[in-house]
């Protein structure tokens, strides 16, 4: 039974919560794009997040991140994965709300830190004790990403497969995102 997207589902949660390896398998399960906000901007800047973050600061970096995403809510209804401080702020949740759905990938620290651990891709972490900075973004993010439209809760053991059922299934109870065929 094919199913019909109506909105861009923005994938949102932690780093390494697996927002791009969930939203690639989604995609391919929904037959639409996948689409990462964070590679349109490397793409566009042509240098890396930490390049960015690095040469302009955090500020000119979260401008950047609102534009390309309203641009892409704009497109083709598909899977939208974000960076891990996107939701944050305001404006992005209100046009994800408006424009989209919103869908938090629920891991906890553990899972999280079993994930990031052994990558230098992180600049957040890229500090003497990243565990600690690790459970401090946590405390200070969790709580936002608790708006999130809908929420699936990550489990280690959890597949990709099973992680990406888990996350249709939660759309099914939205109509108006996600049309069973």
């Amino acid at each position: 039974m094919a199913a019909i997207l109506r909105k861009t589902v923005v994938l949102v949660g932690m780093m390494g919560a697996g927002k791009t390896a969930i939203g690639t398998g989604l995609a391919k399960r929904l037959a639409v794009p996948f689409l990462d906000s964070d590679a349109e901007i490397e793409s566009a800047a042509a240098m890396s997040i930490a390049e960015i973050f690095e040469r302009d600061g955090e500020a000119f970096f979260r401008d950047r991140e609102t534009e390309v995403i309203g641009r892409l809510l704009d497109g083709t209804p598909g899977i939208l994965s974000t960076g891990g401080g996107a939701f944050l702020a305001e404006r992005n949740r209100r046009m994800i709300h408006d424009r989209g759905v919103s869908v938090l990938l629920d891991a906890d620290v553990d899972l999280l830190w079993s994930r990031v651990k052994h990558k230098n891709t992180r600049p957040l972490l890229r500090t003497a004790d990243p565990r600690a900075t690790l459970e401090e973004i946590y405390a200070v993010r969790a709580p936002v990403y608790g708006l999130a439209d809908l929420s699936v809760k990550a489990r280690g053991d959890y597949s990709i497969p099973e992680m990406v059922e888990k996350v249709v299934e939660v759309l099914r109870s939205r109509p108006d995102v996600l049309e069973e065929g």
